[in-house]
């Protein structure tokens, strides 16, 4: 067993996908901190050790369990366009597909916000206390891991569009750093340090007259009162009875509703009567998916500009007639089906010695985001704009000033019948999150498998995109190879098209309190991560 994905402990338990994000988590709660702000301070630690998948100029989505009330709370850190963002402003500047990176693909960030908001209502350390490793590491360096050097190389073109990236991850010949390679960030430092005392206000309020002309320069079209207005909101969480649990999820703008309305569908059959990773449970596990994904494509957006249908698509009535579309022997056809992305994201879970639990997923969308970095903040601006919205009027997520397209990044909290918090977990992923979320769900309660057994099994993900609008490709059922060939045949033989991978871009985390209040903690032997207890 490698001991360093796997861990026990009584009072407190971390885990993410990267070794000093779990070491600051730790440190804060063996220095009395709760679960929140472990959590805030693990955040702030990945936006600079993983460059790649996140940090202050992305987005945060959080679900935290008080044990003192016994309740769920949801906190959504989603960014809106701009104002001057429109239809019109896109055609007008040639294109007809919004694009996809660069300056006009960022929307408002919303981490700052959600990291201080989760401060204030359940955190019990400042902001400052909280930054302090993710100063040190942007100050001194740290050694770039496997992954982030794989994608520096992979993505080097996206990083030569901002000199200041450059300057960071590149060599002084143009070639991208390797791995064990020592990087800095001394502008986003200083800025850490700058919004240390008073982070909403001031990257929100001050310090925006700093970066909106700095991106202003480089193209976009921001207005001051674009950051000024903008808040992370704490909304109810929605949830779904799945055997005798209740799966908590994040709420629209995230996709979490389709990791629950998959669970619904999947409620109408008796999975735990079939065998593990079978071709029986794979079928209809994916099938349920394609049924969510399609809801999710034509019913979801920003609440504030749509009516989201969460509790009609999550009624036993909804999941039973669904369920009934779904054909034991045969793979449906969909009517949208498109390429598959895994977007860049980290997430993290933490339950404290108090019994709080926090599972936080953060991300700036794409690999290196929008590749825009300015020449003052050190921040890396996200490119959520070019991966989720489109510019397909009246569709849920066409671009609208102050609008918020529906998000990939969701994250999950389980509750047993008494209201005790049994399970923490996420993964990123993109577009995989909720199937990768559901797998995790079914190899746990449904097969009653221990963490490191469910995350062992071999994963699949179906290539559909939650926005449909910017690539057209065929539905692939991509499974990694530890799979049998026998489930392989049987699933070809239902119609399904099979590749065979070598394994997933996943990088689950997950938390189990056990009973007699026994921690065990698991993270993905896919990712570079560490659980660690204590």
């Amino acid at each position: 067993m490698e001991n360093y994905r796997y861990s026990m402990g009584k009072r407190g338990m971390v885990a993410s996908a990267h070794s000093l994000i779990s070491s600051t988590g730790i440190n804060i709660l063996r220095n009395n901190g709760n679960a929140m702000d472990a959590a805030v301070s693990m955040a702030l630690t990945a936006g600079v050790v993983l460059p790649d998948m996140c940090g202050i100029g992305g987005d945060t989505f959080l679900l935290y369990y008080d044990n003192s009330t016994k309740n769920v709370y949801s906190l959504n850190g989603s960014g809106p366009m701009g104002y001057e963002y429109t239809v019109e402003f896109y055609k007008n500047r040639g294109y007809n597909i919004n694009p996809e990176h660069g300056i006009l693909s960022i929307s408002v960030p919303g981490s700052i916000s959600a990291l201080m908001e989760g401060l204030e209502k359940f955190g019990s350390k400042s902001f400052k206390e909280c930054s302090k490793d993710a100063i040190f590491y942007a100050s001194n360096g740290f050694p770039i891991g496997k992954k982030t050097s794989e994608y520096i190389e992979k993505r080097i073109e996206t990083i030569k569009m901002s000199n200041a990236l450059s300057k960071i991850l590149l060599e002084e010949d143009g070639s991208p750093k390797k791995v064990h390679s020592i990087i800095k960030n001394k502008n986003l430092a200083n800025t850490l340090e700058l919004l240390s005392n008073n982070p909403k206000e001031y990257f929100y309020q001050n310090y925006s007259e700093v970066y909106v002309k700095e991106l202003n320069k480089l193209g976009a079209s921001f207005k001051f009162d674009d950051f000024k207005q903008y808040k992370a909101e704490w909304l109810e969480p929605i949830s779904l009875e799945y055997k005798d649990y209740t799966v908590f999820q994040v709420p629209p703008v995230s996709q979490g509703i389709i990791h629950l309305e998959t669970l619904n569908i999947l409620s109408n059959f008796n999975l735990s009567k079939l065998e593990t990773s079978s071709s029986e449970q794979i079928h209809l596990m994916v099938e349920s998916k394609k049924l969510a994904f399609n809801d999710r494509i034509k019913f979801f957006g920003d609440p504030k500009f749509n009516q989201n249908p969460v509790n009609e698509l999550l009624s036993k009535e909804y999941g039973e007639l669904k369920s009934k579309l779904i054909n034991q022997d045969k793979a449906n056809n969909v009517s949208s089906i498109f390429e598959h992305q895994d977007k860049h994201t980290t997430s993290l879970v933490v339950v404290d010695e108090f019994g709080n639990a926090c599972s936080l997923i953060t991300s700036i969308s794409d690999a290196f985001g929008s590749g825009i970095m300015d020449d003052v903040t050190g921040i890396l601006w996200n490119n959520r704009i070019g991966t989720n919205a489109n510019l397909v009027e009246n569709h849920p997520n066409c671009v609208a000033p102050n609008k918020r397209t529906m998000n990939t990044l969701n994250t999950y909290i389980v509750l047993d019948k008494d209201n005790e918090c049994r399970y923490v977990g996420n993964t990123p992923g993109g577009d995989s999150q909720p199937q990768w979320n559901t797998q995790m769900i079914v190899h746990l309660l449904d097969n009653k498998l221990t963490l490191l057994d469910a995350i062992r099994q071999p994963l699949w993900f179906d290539a559909q995109s939650s926005n449909p609008y910017n690539k057209l490709t065929e539905n692939i059922l991509n499974i990694e190879n530890t799979v049998s060939r026998k489930v392989v045949d049987e699933l070809v033989s239902k119609g399904h098209k099979v590749k065979l991978i070598d394994r997933c871009n996943s990088a689950i985390q997950l938390i189990e309190i056990k009973e007699d209040g026994t921690l065990c903690g698991a993270t993905d032997f896919r990712a570079e991560g560490v659980a660690i207890g204590y």
